[in-house]
């Protein structure tokens, strides 16, 4: 009992109650909390299992692409790259099925090994370059981009598409591999089981191992990491490695959901995905990239937007909404940091 009321006895130097701590630690938790309720009291049929699972599949691939993104954070990068890369995933996933008639493994393993790449090549201009990460990867947003229009000829790739050369696609995407996007079991969408998966390996990756924590070394201080024997520049290689694997893990789920690889598909989730790895930084005054502030940022977002479609709020204000959040998620973090 003493230890949880130590928990929210947040004060300051001189043992005054301090709300921007308070805030700083819970703020993400209870702004949740309010929409929940507010939502549920002014929508009708919002809080319904249903609903529920809906806002749970619609961010499921939003936060994977955010993990992607907490991965290149812990070393204090950026990677802007990750939906690009999920994108591009999604265009080899339907070709190496559709166009190849290639076994549906195949056209797992090859993304996320495509991925793993795009990760290396970005540490390598950014480590040894000495390209800033925001620059590198922006770049290679770009890049990739240009070439998952090139890899497919500049139109999407699904069942029976028309060939350039006359009849349609030999090849189908398999039933399988459509239901990681679109399967239930329990009545809970398959997206949702994969993103809980894989935000707790990574939970548990940057927490309960000795690499997780050399990361957050080489992020919060790399020349103290350096000093103290970690070799830093191995472990930015890995976080950006990382970064892709997820990021192509999204692009699978994405291919898998629409049915079809098409170019930029996953664009449209960049910007609430680093809304939901920034916003992840205040969740219980972590201060810090993780999985689970990165979870609950993303769910954040989801059920704002959703309670807002609901109440019929202009789609085109929607984004005011997203930029207030982050500013205010950011404002608390970056205001304790400096105290």
């Amino acid at each position: 009992m003493n230890k949880l009321k130590s928990m929210f006895a947040i004060t300051d130097s001189k043992g005054n109650f301090d709300i921007f701590g308070f805030l700083y630690r819970y703020g993400t938790i209870l702004v949740t909390i309010i929409a929940i309720i507010y939502f549920s009291v002014s929508v009708e049929n919002w809080f319904t299992f249903g609903n529920m699972t809906n806002i749970f599949r619609s961010v499921s691939i939003v936060c994977l692409i955010a993990l992607a993104m907490t991965m290149s954070l812990t070393v204090d990068g950026f990677d802007l790259s990750t939906a690009a890369t999920a994108s591009f995933a999604a265009v080899i996933a339907a070709k190496i099925m559709i166009i190849w008639q290639l076994h549906p493994a195949i056209a797992i393993i090859v993304p996320i090994v495509v991925g793993a790449g795009i990760g290396l090549v970005n540490s390598f201009l950014i480590i040894k370059l000495g390209i800033s990460d925001m620059l590198t990867t922006l770049s290679m947003m770009f890049v990739i981009t240009g070439v998952s229009i090139t890899f497919q000829g500049g139109s999407a790739i699904y069942n029976y598409m028309p060939m350039l050369e006359g009849g349609v696609a030999p090849g189908l995407m398999s039933e399988g591999f459509k239901a990681i996007g679109q399967a239930k079991f329990l009545q809970i969408p398959i997206p949702v089981f994969i993103m809980l998966a894989i935000a707790i390996i990574v939970h548990i990756f940057l927490n309960r191992t000795k690499h997780g924590r050399f990361l957050y070394m080489t992020g919060g201080n790399e020349e103290a990491a350096r000093l103290s024997g970690i070799p830093t520049k191995k472990y930015r290689t890995l976080a950006y490695v990382l970064s892709g694997i997820i990021a192509a893990i999204a692009g699978l789920v994405l291919c898998a959901r629409l049915g079809s690889g098409e170019v930029d598909a996953a664009g449209t989730y960049l910007m609430d995905a680093v809304a939901a790895a920034f916003i992840g930084f205040s969740v219980l005054g972590a201060g810090k990239p993780n999985a689970f502030g990165t979870l609950l940022g993303a769910l954040l977002v989801g059920i704002l937007m959703n309670g807002l479609v609901m109440m019929s709020f202009p789609y085109y204000s929607q984004n005011i909404v997203k930029g207030i959040v982050l500013i205010l998620g950011l404002g608390l973090t970056y205001y304790k940091k400096k105290g």
